[in-house]
């Protein structure tokens, strides 16, 4: 796959468990840039006991988005290291990245995300929260990559 003037060929989102914010961002970068950019998600401490979390699920499914192949990995996990942007979505992340970087072509971004698990509260204030971290990325995502344009407009 070769990437469009101005795209990195292979973007991995990082975060703590890859488990809501890393596999969201990938999701959410999946619906426009997938036939563009080789994509992938992985967590310092993968969470293991569920492939996805229902929550994150249900608000990406709002916006036509989803978990779908999503199963938690590490970094060591990894079927190729060589990733043109990795960006990471926790402190954590960002330490790891830089050391998965050093003595190799890569950019690093930190994107500090929310953590919407740790909202408690009603249903619908939880889903507010995972809605709200969404968004966030969404318009990190649009800003960092452009908007895509169709054939005729």
């Amino acid at each position: 796959m070769i990437a469009p003037p101005g795209l990195p060929g292979a973007v991995l989102f990082a975060c703590n468990f890859n488990r809501v914010r890393s596999p969201m961002a990938l999701a959410l970068t999946r619906m426009t840039y997938a036939d563009r950019i080789y994509l992938d998600s992985c967590g310092l401490r993968p969470d293991r006991s569920q492939d996805h979390d229902p929550f994150c699920a249900a608000v990406l499914d709002e916006v036509g988005a989803d978990l779908k192949g999503h199963r938690p990995k590490s970094f060591d996990d990894l079927d190729d290291g060589s990733f043109d942007l990795v960006i990471s979505l926790t402190p954590e992340a960002q330490h790891r990245a830089v050391e998965l970087a050093r003595g190799r072509a890569v950019e690093i971004e930190y994107w500090p995300v929310p953590d919407p698990t740790l909202v408690s509260g009603s249903r619908e204030m939880v889903l507010e929260a995972y809605r709200y971290t969404r968004d966030h990325l969404l318009d990190r995502i649009r800003k960092r990559f452009g908007k895509t344009s169709t054939f005729g407009g």
